[in-house]
């Protein structure tokens, strides 16, 4: 990663930098890994699970955390999102322009580390990137729409979220095969395992954006509620009907909500079931997720690698 971002024009590079966590706004080096890293963690695990070595699929792997990484500067100004990781995000810091300009680059560049120099497989892998990517676009679009409706659906709701979230961490999984030298059975089964398992980290992620702590999320409380997201457990929550629901469009609508009302608000979407609905999705995907692994040989350190990841997105503070 730091070698690729070291190629990006000094005053691209700074914004990046700054978002990646290594260096602080002043421009000094710090010791602030950002994210989980998921993505590229899923890329080595399934090299491993079809018996190549891990390093097999480092092209793949700093490629989908590019574009994860472009992904998250575009939705901090598109969401307005002030905060990330308990530092000023990137455009909140240097502007909006600069950030834009910023995620353009990080997905160029991810482009440029799979197909630089080129091979079959490499080029195999670009087009699965290239397409995840695509899907992310049309999830995060959705997402923007289902803001201004009252009418979402929990099947419109599920179906953006596997095209936000899971098709990118699908593609990690796919890409760590196909660079990895994997069989047409070994990529699809490892792409279903990362679809379902992305589907369940999007709906963790979802209780985790009404109700996790700030130390966890690095954001205000009840974030999703702030900004009017028609998040899963909302959708669910208003699905369910009953006599809580006119109250809860009153608050989701609201422009001048009070912490009081907000605090209500989340109330109302955890008695009206929406936080269970979430749970039970996040359940039977990963129990969907770890059926995948099920159906080819695997090499047992690399399965055993990709079901602890499994765990640690399923199992993350609430």
């Amino acid at each position: 990663m730091r070698e690729a971002i070291g190629r990006l024009s000094p005053s691209i590079g700074r914004v990046v930098t700054y978002h990646l966590g290594w260096i602080d706004a002043a421009g000094e080096p710090v010791d602030n890994p950002g994210g989980k890293v998921v993505r590229p963690a899923l890329a080595f695990a399934s090299a491993r699970a079809i018996g190549a070595p891990a390093r097999a699929a480092l092209p793949g792997a700093v490629a989908v955390e590019l574009v994860h990484n472009f992904s998250l500067l575009h939705d901090d100004v598109m969401d307005r999102d002030v905060e990330r990781r308990h530092r000023p995000t990137a455009w909140a810091l240097m502007g909006e322009g600069e950030a834009i300009l910023a995620g353009d680059a990080l997905l160029a560049m991810a482009q440029e580390e799979l197909i630089v120099p080129p091979s079959p497989e490499r080029l195999r892998a670009a087009a699965a990137l290239s397409m995840a990517t695509a899907e992310m676009i049309t999830g995060q679009a959705e997402d923007l729409a289902f803001e201004r409706r009252q009418d979402v659906g929990s099947d419109e709701c599920i179906a953006m979220l596997e095209h936000k979230t899971a098709a990118l961490i699908s593609c990690a999984c796919k890409v760590g095969a196909i660079l990895g030298g994997g069989t047409d059975e070994q990529v699809g089964a490892l792409g279903d395992f990362g679809h379902a398992l992305g589907l369940a980290f999007q709906a963790v992620d979802d209780i985790l954006g009404i109700w996790g702590e700030p130390e966890t999320t690095g954001k205000q409380t009840w974030s999703d509620l702030r900004r009017h997201k028609k998040t899963l457990p909302v959708v669910a929550a208003l699905e369910n009907g009953g006599p809580a629901v006119g109250e809860l469009r009153r608050l989701l609508v609201s422009e001048s909500s009070s912490e009081g009302d907000i605090a209500l608000a989340a109330r109302l979407v955890e008695e009206n079931g929406g936080r269970d609905r979430a749970l039970e999705v996040a359940a039977r995907s990963l129990g969907l997720a770890l059926s995948h692994l099920g159906m080819i040989e695997t090499h047992p350190a690399g399965r055993q690698e990709l079901e602890e990841i499994a765990g640690f997105i399923t199992a993350r503070d609430f």
